[in-house]
């Protein structure tokens, strides 16, 4: 089976919807495929509400990610039984989470991302294969002549034929396929020219990935699951990085200075309260008794998993690393339910109910785990630790790119890695995105549309977050369409000026902020 289109997007999470949706405006048509049967990727099938940086109501990011922030309170407007403080909130927070200001559901996010593509999708400017996932491409003379997706519903190979294809899956998982120079894990020092670099590079030295899961609570209630099959593993496990079990209210630093106390619920004392950190249901602001409990999505340092990658490795390996990663979480719920300190001087919150039907699920875990590190292009310029970090920096602050395509905002966040356990959290000035890091060194009709740009593994760290994505996959997209209508590849976008002027217009009249303001207190 063959499909053809002017653009071809593999993988549907944000930075691919965004691609997609680009190309659809500016007039091509386009394939996108999708693993799951969720669009939305980070924020909805791996249950994470959107980080973002503190300027986000009113500067830095694209103009159709302003638009899903306001669809998303909207629809929470028009459809649910807020109470009038709520309702009346310009700022409305569903969950008044306190990692975002925009905690919601999933199953909101879904629903709001189908919307805008709903006009390109009954126009038939845009068709979305559900339950599909690349498995091989064929280039010829450093282009790529097709891709086939294996569809999970009926085993079928489906040949995709485009102009352009845009890798906008979880982990990168075109690159290979297509013999794309690319870098996976830990770089060297010596080649990268990063403080915070090993000396030695790993590529099997990953970002670890966690398998969110939602939950409710009711007291007196009693939802405690069956105990899990590596329960007993992970109870007694003590990473090398802490004196304390990983299952335990004491939690590392991230910057190896020391440890941090947390809570379940606040207890009127200094610690990281957890319910309310990435809760998406705020039960007080909506009326009725809408909700017997405030729903939250459990994404803690408690079930980071870091034994090991789930990509670059074996099939059977891969297989056991997200088993355990699934295994883990499940562990510490069935902790937190029967043996996690109270402050009552008893012994777990046996109330705590997982909630399948927030996440799309049988089992209340996400539909995918959250994956914070992917494979990245090798690229004609390549983001560093130096081009962001505040200490680095210094007093020249923010970055600045003639070419740039995109702007953000976040710190070099780096969780526990696979092989080095490696972490940190280090200050950055806010950033811009270079189209130099969107153009693969070598093959002409390949773009990257999601964490799989050309940064090193720290500045991942920063450039992986949801507003980004986002703003990477818009830009890419109209980057693929450009090229695809004018007969040219992407990189003579930035090669020719009059290419590169049209280009950069393009993106400033569909509402693409590249550059921070000159005034930005940071």
């Amino acid at each position: 089976m063959k499909k053809v289109a002017d653009i071809v997007v593999l993988g549907g999470g944000l930075g691919g919807c965004m691609a997609a949706l680009a190309a659809a405006k500016a007039g091509l048509r386009v394939i996108l495929t999708e693993e799951t049967d969720w669009l939305g990727g980070q924020l909805t099938t791996q249950a994470v509400p959107p980080d973002e940086h503190p300027w986000i109501e009113r500067f830095g990011c694209t103009r159709t990610y302003r638009e899903f922030r306001e669809r998303v309170r909207r629809y929470y407007r028009d459809n649910y039984p807020l109470t009038k403080e709520a309702r009346a909130n310009p700022l409305l927070n569903p969950g008044n989470g306190w990692v975002s200001r925009l905690c919601h559901e999933p199953r909101v996010a879904v629903r709001v991302l189908e919307d805008m593509l709903a006009p390109f999708v009954a126009s038939g400017r845009i068709a979305v294969l559900y339950g599909c996932k690349p498995v091989g491409a064929a280039v010829h003379e450093d282009a790529i002549q097709e891709v086939a997706v294996h569809r999970t519903s009926d085993g079928a190979t489906i040949k995709l034929v485009g102009g352009c294809y845009l890798d906008a899956t979880e982990c990168g998982d075109l690159l290979p396929l297509a013999g794309a120079e690319h870098v996976t894990g830990a770089e060297a020092r010596g080649e990268t020219g990063e403080p915070h670099a090993p000396e030695i590079a790993d590529p099997l030295d990953m970002q670890s990935i966690t398998h969110v899961f939602a939950l409710d609570y009711c007291p007196g209630g009693d939802f405690t699951i069956p105990k899990p099959e590596q329960y007993a593993f992970w109870r007694s496990f003590v990473p090398g990085f802490s004196r304390t079990p990983l299952l335990d209210w004491i939690i590392p630093d991230a910057n190896g200075s020391g440890e941090r106390r947390s809570v379940l619920f606040p207890d009127g004392v200094s610690a990281v309260v957890l319910w309310t950190y990435r809760r998406i249901a705020d039960a007080a602001q909506f009326a009725g008794g809408l909700y017997d409990s405030d729903v939250t999505l459990v994404n803690w340092s408690q079930n980071d998993y870091f034994l090991g990658p789930i990509y670059g490795v074996p099939a059977p390996e891969r297989a056991r690393h997200l088993e355990g990663a699934r295994q883990l979480s499940l562990s510490l719920l069935y902790w937190l339910q029967t043996e996690a300190p109270r402050p009552d001087g008893g012994r777990g919150y046996p109330g705590l109910r997982l909630r399948p039907d927030v996440l799309g699920t049988a089992d209340g875990l996400a539909k995918q785990p959250y994956i914070r590190e992917s494979r990245r292009i090798r690229a004609l310029q390549t983001v560093t630790e130096r081009d962001v970090s505040k200490e680095l920096r210094g007093e020249r602050g923010i970055r600045r790119y003639e070419d740039s395509v995109g702007v953000g905002s976040y710190h070099l966040d780096l969780h526990p890695t696979t092989r080095t356990n490696r972490m940190f959290y280090i200050p950055t000035y806010p950033y811009e995105i270079p189209l130099g890091a969107l153009l693969p060194v070598r093959l002409r009709n390949l773009l990257p549309a999601c964490k799989n740009i050309g940064t090193t593994q720290i500045a991942n760290g920063c450039y992986r977050l949801h507003p980004t994505e986002w703003n990477i996959g818009e830009s890419a997209g109209y980057l693929a369409a450009y090229a695809v209508a004018n007969g040219i590849a992407p990189r003579t976008v930035r090669d020719d000026p009059a290419h590169l002027q049209a280009y950069l217009a393009l993106l400033d009249a569909e509402g693409i902020e590249r550059h921070w303001p000159d005034d930005l207190p940071v």
